[in-house]
């Protein structure tokens, strides 16, 4: 094997193959190689090694595997990013794209293995919701390694996402609310049934609600956490935004019956005794832990909507239904936002536009009476 040394330039040596071979020796004896057609190219890459040596990056050559890359990248991003958020990218990493492109070499990852990343991920029944999430996990990633030079180019920009799907709205008419509050009545859960109609709050928001964040004297409470699920387990995390942390007013009605809940809840807690696990929830599943949304979709909003001859819709269609009685009723919109966590009113107004039309002849109407008395 014939072996030339550049000035400046590290250990360069061809090899029997006709390939240029660049090495870099690390900390602790461990080596880094560079492979390429032409000495310039590997001499290239071995000055700008050397340069982030220099500056304390690392080094890493071109037999470095995907899995191994996004190991090294989450364990980077854990200086900045929430350890709920890290867990959800490792698991998302894991389970849908390691499998499949884990061993490939980073360096030579394609475009194409990606993108069939994700039409797997959609034959085996993902939402388009979290196969765009693989998507700006992976295309993270890859911004990064393209950042420390590892790779030639992101390949996630050229890759095909699928697009979001926007559900439609359903929202309950005022008859339709009257006759599904009624028929909630006395359910175990009527009271978050009806904080759901009459706050706007998130399904999670309610889930993770605590009754230390409940005022029921002053008739208020304070939104500060969220339900999620991460790895399978439904976590209690701050919320993701300080729009979303907000002091909502709560109806003389909702404060009337989670009275009634808390007496019931504090009833079962007792009969239960030391099996309960006490998280401070207002609405806990029967043992006290936090209450599995899938469950609560399954065994109780559907079942109270058919009893009630109602349309089966999503539980965030309660918090549609809540926006737009108060738009209709004339509540300003930048109270509604505020009330929803909205980062602006613009959100709201884009939202919930279909309610403009009657605001704007209710307001014509006003100004009409006023001109003509």
């Amino acid at each position: 094997m014939g072996t030339r040394r550049g000035n400046s330039e590290g250990s360069i040596t061809k090899r029997s193959d006709g390939r240029w071979e660049a090495r870099i020796s690390l900390e602790g004896g461990k080596r880094r190689c560079f492979y390429g057609k032409t000495r310039q190219e590997v001499a290239r890459r071995l000055t700008e090694a050397l340069r982030d040596q220099d500056r304390g990056l690392p080094i890493v050559g071109d037999r470095q595997t995907v899995a191994e890359y996004v190991a090294t990248w989450l364990q980077m991003i854990r200086l900045t990013v929430a350890p709920s958020t890290v867990s959800k990218y490792d698991a998302q990493l894991r389970l849908h794209v390691l499998p499949l492109i884990g061993t490939v070499r980073l360096s030579k990852l394609t475009a194409q293995q990606v993108q069939i990343v994700y039409s797997k991920a959609l034959a085996k029944g993902l939402s388009t919701t979290s196969v765009r999430l693989i998507h700006t996990i992976l295309h993270g990633a890859l911004k990064e390694a393209l950042r420390l030079g590892l790779v030639p180019r992101n390949v996630a920009d050229v890759v095909t996402s699928p697009r979001k799907r926007h559900h439609e709205m359903h929202v309950l008419t005022s008859e339709q609310t009257r006759r599904f509050l009624k028929a909630i009545h006395g359910q175990r859960y009527e009271a978050l049934f009806v904080l759901a109609v009459t706050t706007g709050m998130r399904e999670g928001e309610l889930l993770a609600l605590r009754w230390r964040d409940v005022d029921l004297e002053a008739r208020h409470l304070q939104v500060r956490a969220t339900l999620k699920l991460e790895v399978g387990q439904f976590i209690i995390a701050d919320t993701k935004t300080t729009h979303s942390r907000r002091k909502i007013a709560l109806t003389p009605q909702a404060c009337d019956t989670l009275r009634r809940h808390r007496t019931e809840l504090a009833e079962e807690r007792l009969a239960l005794g030391p099996a309960w696990n006490d998280h401070d929830l207002v609405f806990p599943n029967t043992i006290g832990r936090p209450f599995d949304r899938r469950d609560l979709m399954k065994r109780n909003f559907l079942p109270l909507l058919r009893k009630a001859g109602l349309p089966a819709i999503r539980f965030h269609d309660l918090r549609h239904t809540a926006a737009t009685l108060m738009l209709l009723k004339g509540v300003h919109p930048k109270i509604v936002s505020e009330m929803l966590g909205h980062a602006s009113i613009a959100i709201t107004l884009d939202l919930y536009s279909h309610v403009m039309p009657d605001m704007q002849r209710e307001a014509v109407l006003a100004i009409a009476s006023v001109l003509e008395g």
